[in-house]
């Protein structure tokens, strides 16, 4: 048993890496990964070693029903897997106190409380639809009370950020990626799974698949459509992704998210990654007074609060605000 789950841990960890880092550098570390292995016996955790019960996987279906995305759902499974090895109890007989437990211990080896609070709120979902469905009787996360994070201010991008970067790129295709970004307010993993033929560059629009394959249209503005116009002009491959690689295989996360860090090191500018971007134009739209439930739209949001953390609010703004609306 052994044996597998460590061929499971080190093949699903490198999967992961490859996602975020470039190929040449998965390499070392899955080899360090492995020497390290060497000192340890591993077993795999899945749903059903959590009990004597099936209710996670009810619950794994029912967000698959829902539209949930594949990711959200690997993502819930990990985590409650995880903690109902640690309770060693049935699902149906866990308590608050196997949840504060859990989450002590937590944060005893470091992790984040942000990454805490995002624990407790998968913990209080799954519960609670439980205990909706009737399947418990009584919720353990009831008395289990939010976990306070320090509210970081948020950061944009200048006009002069978006300027260093664009003149930084020495590729046409990574100027393109910068503005298909900055005029979009697209998230990376739908950028990515953009083929050429969803972008409309005489209408200045494209159709992304979002979160639960839902569809909506995002707009270009004519800069970025010019360099993405410019950057398939170069290309004589039959690839049918907008963007590609060196290789001619389509781009993936982890190469754009290399790319921005060497950009980000080469200009001189400080946090450059692509979800940054949609921060951005999310602020941008409301400081010109477009309503938030279009700008919840244009970044596929179904909740306006969550459309709300993304915009950035500056004091000079909200002091002018004040002064137009109190003499």
């Amino acid at each position: 048993m052994a044996i597998e789950a460590k061929k499971s841990f080190t093949d699903k960890l490198e999967q992961r890496l490859g996602d975020f880092i470039p190929a040449n550098q998965v390499a070392p570390i899955m080899a360090a990964v492995a020497d390290t292995l060497e000192l340890f016996s591993l077993t795999e955790v899945s749903p059903e070693a959590s009990g004597p019960d099936d209710l996670l996987d009810a619950y794994l279906s029912a967000l698959t029903v829902e539209g949930r995305s594949q990711k959200t759902i690997d993502r819930y499974a990990y985590i409650i897997s995880r903690f109902m090895a640690y309770a060693g109890v049935p699902t149906r007989q866990v308590s608050v106190y196997h949840l504060r437990s859990y989450l002590a211990a937590e944060k005893a080896r470091g992790i984040a409380d942000s990454t805490l609070e995002g624990y407790r709120e998968i913990f209080s979902a799954y519960f609670n639809w439980l205990q909706r469905e009737s399947l418990i009787e009584k919720n353990p996360t009831t008395n289990l009370g939010a976990i306070k994070c320090p509210k970081k201010q948020k950061q944009t991008y200048s006009e002069v950020d978006l300027e260093k970067l664009t003149q930084g790129c020495t590729r046409i295709r990574d100027k393109a990626i910068i503005h298909f970004l900055s005029s979009t307010g697209c998230r990376i993993s739908e950028m990515v799974e953009l083929n050429r033929d969803a972008v409309d560059l005489d209408h200045l629009e494209c159709i992304v698949h979002g979160k639960g394959d839902k569809e909506r249209v995002v707009f270009l503005d004519a800069v970025a459509a010019m360099y993405i116009r410019d950057y398939l002009a170069t290309r004589s491959d039959d690839n049918p992704a907008l963007f590609i690689n060196h290789c001619n295989q389509r781009m993936q996360p982890g190469g754009i998210r290399d790319m921005m860090v060497r950009l980000a090191g080469a200009v001189g500018v400080d946090h450059v990654h692509p979800h940054k971007f949609r921060r951005t134009l999310a602020t941008d739209l409301a400081r010109r007074g477009m309503p938030v439930q279009e700008v919840a739209a244009i970044l596929g949001h179904e909740k306006l609060d969550t459309t709300m953390k993304y915009i950035v609010q500056d004091k000079d703004d909200t002091k002018q605000s004040y002064r137009r609306y109190h003499g």
